[in-house]
C-alpha cells in the first residue's frame, strides 16, 4: 500500500485558506496528482488544506473524506519559563536540544512542557484514528509493525498540514515527532510518499520513498514558499526568525 501525504498550499492563516500563490501551487500539485491513480483521499477539516484539495478532486470528479484528527497539531502548551502559551513544535534550539527527552518516540509525550497541554492525549488519539483507517484497509497496527491482513498496493492520499504530518510519520518510523518538527521543513503542497514493505509474509512497515518533494512546483517554475522554515543565517532579519 501507498501513503500520500500533502501539505496545504501557502497558506492564508487569517482567512483559513490559500494565498494568490497557495493557489497557483495547487493548481500545479493537481497536474501532478491527476496523474497518480489514487483509491481514496482524506481530507483535514481545515479551509486551506481542504481548498487546497479541492482542485484535484474537482479535476477527478472526486470527493475526499474528511477527518477530525488531520487538522493541524496545533494545540497549546504552556512555556515553563514564561508561563505563555505556545505550539508545542516551534521550539527554540538551545532550549530542546538539551533535553534528552525530545528525541525518545515515548519519553517526549512526559516532558514538562507536553503535559501542560495534555499532549499525550491529542498525539495518541491521533495515532489511533489513523491505524484505525489503515486496518479498514486491511494493515493492522501490532507493536511496531503492521499485519497484513489483507495486503494490496491501494493508494491513499491525504490532505493536511506541517505539524501532523509529522505526527503521521513518527508513528509509522517510529521515532519522536520533535526530531521531525524540528530537523524537517516540508514546503507548502510537498508531497511525502510512503510504502509498504513485506519482506516476511504477514509483517509490513511503512519506508519512506520520498520527504517533500515539490518538483510540481519547480516544473511549473514557481518557487516554494518560505513557510515551515526560519532563517538560514541569523543576520538575515527578513526571513522569519
Amino acid at each position: 500500500m501507498k501513503l500520500i501525504i500533502i501539505r496545504h498550499g501557502d497558506p492564508d492563516y487569517e482567512k483559513d485558506s490559500l494565498t494568490e500563490k497557495g493557489w497557483r501551487e495547487a493548481a500545479l500539485l493537481c497536474k501532478k496528482l491527476v496523474r497518480t491513480p489514487a483509491d481514496a483521499y482524506y481530507v483535514s477539516p481545515l479551509g486551506r488544506a481542504r481548498d487546497t484539495a479541492s482542485l484535484t478532486l474537482q479535476q477527478l470528479n472526486l470527493q475526499a473524506e474528511v477527518k477530525d484528527w488531520l487538522q493541524e497539531f496545533a494545540y497549546m502548551v504552556k512555556d515553563p519559563l514564561t508561563g505563555e502559551e505556545r505550539l508545542p513544535w516551534d521550539l527554540l534550539p538551545a532550549d530542546w536540544t538539551k533535553v534528552p527527552a525530545y528525541y525518545d518516540k515515548d519519553a517526549f509525550l512526559d516532558t514538562p512542557l507536553m503535559t501542560s497541554g495534555n499532549i499525550r492525549e491529542k498525539y495518541q488519539w491521533v495515532c489511533r484514528e489513523f491505524d484505525r483507517l489503515l486496518a479498514q484497509h486491511g494493515y493492522v497496527r501490532e507493536g511496531m509493525l503492521y499485519r497484513a491482513v489483507s495486503p494490496n498496493r491501494k493508494t491513499l492520499v491525504f490532505f493536511c498540514h506541517f505539524g501532523l504530518e509529522c505526527v503521521l510519520l513518527s508513528h509509522l518510523l517510529g521515532c519522536s515527532p520533535c526530531v521531525l518538527w524540528q530537523g524537517t521543513a516540508a514546503a507548502p503542497t510537498s508531497v511525502t510518499t510512503l510504502n509498504t514493505e513485506e519482506r516476511q509474509e504477514g509483517i509490513a512497515v511503512f519506508r519512506m520513498a520520498s520527504f517533500g518533494d515539490i518538483s510540481h512546483l519547480y516544473a511549473g517554475d514557481e518557487p516554494p514558499a518560505f513557510a515551515a522554515r526560519f532563517c538560514e543565517t541569523y543576520d538575515n532579519f527578513d526571513e522569519r526568525h
